[in-house]
């Protein structure tokens, strides 16, 4: 069932529904309720756990995933409003936000109800038919009933490459993504230490996943993780369709809204100096984490080299706000909040 904005709840406000509340749920939440076009209907979970003590805290309504979760949460003393169905019912579109392969159980859910949803990356391209990137599928989002919103790392890769797309300038990319050991609040629970740990398959699934997005990116990946926690970081080789000045390349990443370049020759060596810089800078939305994407750029005239590295958890928020003013059929770009929005940050080698 395809809902128009008519359909929606007299207010005119998107009533959203969000079904987990982990590191990506609990962000999303944060997000829907800061929007004045939007209401959080509520968030539903299965944990009893000091998160949806937050969620109380914050004023969220909270369910239990099942009856059974609800009876459990309220035992352990939380203010349990119902379990998923209610929400679910009150609901325009709801953002799941379950651990992976959770959510491909609740889309038969979602499409009995006839409500809009989203999915997160680590589901399968073909439970919504549709991948998500702003800055490249937002057009094709419209009238749809799903999306499905990729990985930080995804999101990454298309956001940096469309933005030479866009220019006329990519012509192919191939990259080795280092990615951290583990997501730093589960750094308690196990994690490589004093080795590298190369993903045994080429193209590794970040490049096939930026296709899911963008049929047209010719793009191959390779992926290895390493022992640390604060981001990943990523090695591009681009071939460029023509020669281009080191200022069309630079002018190419700075078109875009999700692009901020940086210096490195200003103390930003690093990713923790740069995780440091946001802090500094109030990243709220994102927690004091560090923005996306850094990068350090070097080209010759037909080739361009750039190093993103990126940290996960504020962009995917962005990016579910994105895709729900899709869905909603709201023909806004960005919600006024995404003035403080979380752009990909090209770490630029010292040479602007």
């Amino acid at each position: 069932m395809i809902l128009d904005q008519q359909q929606m709840n007299p207010a005119n406000k998107v009533r959203v529904a969000v079904n987990g509340y982990g590191v990506i749920g609990k962000r999303v939440a944060d997000a829907v309720a800061r929007q004045d076009d939007m209401e959080l209907v509520g968030v539903a979970d299965i944990s009893d756990d000091w998160r949806p003590r937050m969620a109380m805290q914050k004023g969220f309504r909270l369910y239990g995933a099942t009856e059974d979760h609800a009876g459990a949460m309220r035992n352990a003393g939380l203010d349990v409003a119902g379990n998923l169905d209610d929400p679910l019912a009150a609901s325009d579109l709801v953002v799941d936000c379950t651990p992976k392969k959770i959510a491909v159980v609740n889309v038969a859910i979602y499409r009995q109800r006839g409500i809009k949803f989203i999915v997160q990356g680590g589901e399968k391209h073909e439970v919504t038919g549709h991948s998500f990137v702003a800055e490249a599928s937002y057009a094709s989002a419209l009238n749809r009933d799903s999306t499905r919103v990729v990985s930080c790392n995804t999101t990454s890769i298309v956001r940096t490459l469309t933005a030479l797309k866009r220019t006329g300038l990519l012509h192919r990319a191939r990259g080795t993504l280092m990615r951290r050991a583990t997501d730093p609040w589960e750094s308690h629970l196990g994690g490589i230490m004093n080795t590298l740990v190369p993903e045994p398959e080429i193209p590794s699934h970040q490049g096939p996943d930026a296709q899911s997005v963008d049929p047209d990116l010719d793009i191959i990946t390779m992926a290895v993780k390493v022992p640390e926690t604060l981001a990943h970081l990523h090695y591009w080789s681009v071939q460029l369709t023509r020669p281009a000045s080191k200022d069309e390349v630079l002018d190419a990443f700075s078109a875009s809204s999700r692009i901020t370049l940086i210096r490195m020759d200003a103390g930003l060596t690093a990713l923790d100096m740069v995780k440091e810089l946001m802090a500094e800078v109030g990243r709220s939305m994102t927690r004091g984490t560090m923005l996306p994407v850094l990068t350090a750029c070097v080209w010759d005239a037909a080739s361009l080299l750039f190093l993103p590295g990126r940290e996960c958890s504020g962009l995917r928020s962005v990016e579910a706000i994105r895709a729900v003013l899709r869905l909603a059929c709201k023909l806004i770009m960005c919600p006024p909040w995404l003035t403080l929005r979380s752009p990909d940050l090209i770490f630029h080698a010292g040479i602007l």
